[in-house]
C-alpha cells in the first residue's frame, strides 16, 4: 500500500516495487470482476479451459496468482515502519492508529460497496497487531513471519488428512445453479448485488479472515517488517543478494509448477485439492522474493528510465490505483456498468488487464508531473495528520 511518504523523500525502487505488486494483482483479480468466486479456488468450474484459455490461466497461476498479493501484503508491512521511522515517540503511533483507522473505513466502503474482494480491512485489522512488533529485530519479525505462513499449512493438511473431499466440497465443485446465480446477480442492478456482496465479504472478513487471510497477509507482512529493516525493499543490499532472490523466484516457480502437475494427475479431483495449494502457498513467497529482485537490479541498470518511472508513478498511488482498478473492473463487467459478468473468456480478461494496465500507467505518470500525490492518498494523508499537504507541484 502507498505511504505518506512526501515526495522528495521517496525510495523509487521501492515504489517501482509496488507499482508490480498493484498491476500483478490485477492479474488474478480480474478473474473474480469477471466471473463466479468458486474460480479462484477451482479455475474448472466456469468458462472455457482449454486451448489458449488454459494457458493464460496456466501462466496467471505461475507468475501471478498469490504472488503479487503476497508482495502486496510484504509492501504493506514495510510501510508501517515506514511510517513511523522518524516520528516521534510519542506522536507516532497515535497517528498510525488514526491512519489505520482511516485505512479501515475505506476498506468497509470499498468491500460493501463496490466489491467484496477487498484486503484493505485485513491490511488495516493486522496493521494494530503488528504495529506491536515494530521494535523487534528483523531475524524475529521473519520467524513470527515463518510461523503465521505455517499456520494454514497445517491446518489445511490436518483437513485434508482427517476429514477428506467433503470439507471443501461445496466450494471445489458448487451446483451449477448457484454459479447460475451469481451471474445473475451481477449482471443485475448495483442494489441487486447486495445480495451476495454483503455476506460474502462478511464471510473473508470474519471466519475467512481468521483461518486464512490473518495468516497469510499476515505472514507476508511480517516478512515485509523484516525485508524493510534489512535493507532489502530499500534498494541497500548489494547486487549479488538481489540475484539471489531471483535465483529463489526460480526455484519457486518449479515449485508451483510442481503443483499444476500434481492437481492435473489427478484429474482436479477434490481429494488432492486441499494437498494442491500448498505447492503455490510455499512457491509464492519465493516467486514474489524474485519479483523484488528483478525489480531493484532493474531500477538500478534503469535508474531514469521509462519503465522505472512508469512502475514507480503507479506504486506512488497505490491505493488510488486498487481502487481505480475496482472503479474500472466492476463498471465492465457488473450489472450497473456493461454488465459483462460470466461473458468474456480468459484470453478476453487478458486484454482487459492490459486495456487497464495502459491507462493506469501513463495516467499516473501524467497525475504526478502536475502533483505530489495521488488524490487518495492526499486525502488519507490530509486526515491522518489534519492539515492539508501541498497537492499541487510548486516546480
Amino acid at each position: 500500500m502507498s505511504d505518506p511518504t512526501p515526495p522528495d523523500e521517496r525510495i523509487v525502487s521501492l515504489d517501482a516495487i509496488r507499482g508490480v505488486a498493484v498491476l500483478g494483482i490485477l492479474v488474478i483479480n480480474v478473474r473474480v470482476f469477471a466471473m463466479p468466486e468458486a474460480v479462484l479456488f477451482n479455475p474448472t468450474v466456469y468458462g472455457d479451459f482449454t486451448g489458449a484459455n488454459y494457458w493464460v490461466w496456466l501462466l496467471g497461476h505461475l507468475f501471478a496468482e498469490s504472488k503479487f498479493i503476497t508482495l502486496f501484503s510484504a509492501l504493506f508491512g514495510a510501510s508501517i515502519l515506514l511510517f513511523l521511522d522518524g516520528k516521534d515517540a510519542e506522536t507516532g503511533p497515535g497517528l498510525f492508529r488514526r491512519r489505520n483507522v482511516l485505512l479501515l473505513g475505506i476498506g468497509l466502503a470499498h468491500a460493501y460497496l463496490l466489491w467484496y474482494g477487498d484486503v484493505l480491512v485485513a491490511y488495516a485489522v493486522l496493521g494494530f497487531l503488528l504495529v506491536q512488533f515494530r521494535d523487534r529485530s528483523p531475524r524475529l519479525l521473519a520467524a513470527y513471519g515463518l510461523l503465521f505462513m505455517f499456520a494454514p499449512f497445517v491446518s489445511e493438511l490436518f483437513s485434508a488428512v482427517v476429514q477428506g473431499p467433503s470439507v471443501i466440497a461445496d466450494q471445489w465443485d458448487p451446483a451449477a445453479a448457484a454459479l447460475q446465480q451469481e451471474v445473475e446477480t451481477y449482471r443485475s442492478g448495483w442494489v441487486t448485488q447486495l445480495d451476495h456482496r454483503v455476506p460474502t465479504a462478511l464471510e473473508r472478513q470474519t471466519s475467512g479472515f481468521l483461518g486464512s487471510t490473518m495468516w497469510r497477509a499476515g505472514g507476508a507482512m511480517f516478512f515485509g517488517m523484516a525485508l524493510y529493516r534489512w535493507g532489502v525493499l530499500t534498494g541497500e543490499r548489494s547486487s549479488r543478494s538481489y540475484w539471489r532472490l531471483v535465483a529463489g523466484g526460480v526455484v519457486g516457480l518449479a515449485v508451483v509448477g510442481a503443483g499444476v502437475w500434481y492437481i492435473e494427475a489427478s484429474d482436479w479431483a477434490a481429494d488432492a485439492a486441499l494437498y494442491w495449494l500448498q505447492f503455490n502457498h510455499w512457491g509464492s513467497l519465493l516467486v514474489a522474493g524474485g519479483y523484488v529482485g528483478a525489480v531493484t537490479l532493474y531500477c538500478r541498470w534503469r535508474p531514469d528510465g521509462p519503465l522505472t518511472r512508469g512502475l514507480a508513478a503507479v506504486g506512488r498511488m497505490a491505493l488510488t490505483n486498487y481502487l481505480l482498478q475496482t472503479l474500472l473492473a466492476t463498471t465492465i463487467f457488473y450489472g450497473h456498468g456493461l454488465g459483462l459478468f460470466g461473458s468474456l473468456s480468459r484470453v478476453e480478461l487478458a486484454g482487459v488487464v492490459l486495456a487497464i494496465w495502459a491507462l493506469q500507467v501513463p495516467l499516473s505518470v501524467l497525475w504526478l508531473r502536475y502533483f505530489n500525490y495521488g488524490p487518495v492518498e492526499w486525502r488519507w494523508r490530509m486526515l491522518t495528520y489534519g492539515s492539508k499537504p501541498p497537492l499541487r507541484r510548486s516546480d
